[in-house]
């Protein structure tokens, strides 16, 4: 499966195209017969007392109620239900760090500035897009939708109920609270990336136990600055190095030199996006060593070339442990 690589424009397009704006807080003003109906409404109107609820406790709610748009991924009562007793939180009773953890869940649902209906989600089939949380360095964090089996955000929650109109935006319900997502959120979500996820569990295997999975699965850890090859670029290694895969029999890459491998690929303790790629002054310090960046292309210690893809939206991909960039090639330590 290739990578859906266009996303972002196509949703501009797809915007463009539409039309779609919300009303102004002036509509209010233009004469009888003229009501808005906001996101809020929508939401009284269709049952969802514990969205109500958590967005009130949160200063959400005047938010919701302005001009937008707004494209919202509601979680029904039962989904919030679930997340307030797992979580051990009451909606009365927040300290000031659970209400800005609840806010930033609750702004993990909304995509500000853009309207986007089912319809426009299964037209692009999958790709990346924003939500109003945010991250390290106050990123926005990344959302990861699939529709080849329904609407399915970050491999999580499907939308049960679409389309439910206002008129500063759109409420799709949805079955799950969406978690803030980690780097292993989008590794794992992502077909195209499957390999790489082989990997970090080949590496996991060795002696003593390295926990990559833990490690990027961790919300509180890093933040790590990730450049995450695709499936193809994995195949690709594994044939100029003359092997068969992962594993530790004769011509299979183990778990040790997947580990080595792997440590070229991480930046530890930083959040670094595209747009602060040049201020790395053309060196990416991996944990492995350091690695030449012009532009966009990442040259290994053996004059072997990875490039960044920028150009096709896959940058940027934001969790609240760091960030991903897909490239093109896998990056090798020094061969000689």
């Amino acid at each position: 499966m290739k990578i859906i690589s266009k996303t972002f424009k196509l949703l501009t397009v797809f915007l463009l195209v539409l039309g779609v704006t919300g009303c102004s807080d002036d509509d209010d003003n233009n004469g009888p017969g003229v009501q808005t109906t906001t996101i809020i409404d929508v939401a009284a109107a269709n049952g969802l007392t514990s969205l109500a609820a958590a967005l009130e406790a949160t200063g959400l709610t005047s938010t919701l109620q302005g001009t937008g748009p707004f494209t919202v991924f509601a979680p029904d009562n039962a989904a919030f239900t679930t997340l307030l007793t797992n979580a051990g939180l009451d909606l009365d009773n927040l300290s000031t760090a659970e209400e800005a953890l609840v806010r930033n869940i609750l702004l993990n649902h909304v995509i500000i500035g853009q309207n986007i209906s089912s319809t426009d989600l299964v037209n692009l089939g999958s790709g990346y897009t924003n939500t109003g949380a945010t991250g390290p360095n106050g990123a926005n964090l990344s959302l990861y939708f699939t529709t080849t089996s329904g609407v399915v955000l970050n491999g999580q929650s499907t939308v049960s109920n679409p389309d439910l109109t206002a008129t500063n935006g759109v409420i799709h319900v949805v079955n799950t609270v969406i978690d803030l997502p980690t780097i292993a959120t989008f590794a794992t979500t992502n077909s195209a990336l499957s390999t790489l996820v082989a990997a970090l569990q080949n590496a996991d295997t060795g002696t003593p136990t390295v926990p990559w999975i833990d490690t990027v699965s961790n919300a509180e850890a890093g933040p790590f600055t990730v450049f995450a090859p695709t499936n193809d670029a994995f195949g690709n290694v594994l044939t100029e190095l003359n092997l068969s895969g992962f594993g530790e029999g004769t011509g299979e890459l183990n778990a040790a030199t997947t580990d080595t491998v792997l440590t070229y690929h991480v930046v530890n303790g930083t959040n670094v996006q595209s747009s602060g790629l040049g201020a790395l002054n053309g060196v990416i310090p991996t944990i492995g060593g350091d690695l030449d960046l012009d532009g966009t292309v990442i040259t290994d210690a053996n004059g072997r070339e990875s490039n960044i893809l920028a150009t096709l939206g896959l940058v940027d991909i934001q969790g609240i442990n760091g960030v991903v960039h897909v490239i093109d090639r896998v990056i090798l330590f020094p061969l000689n």
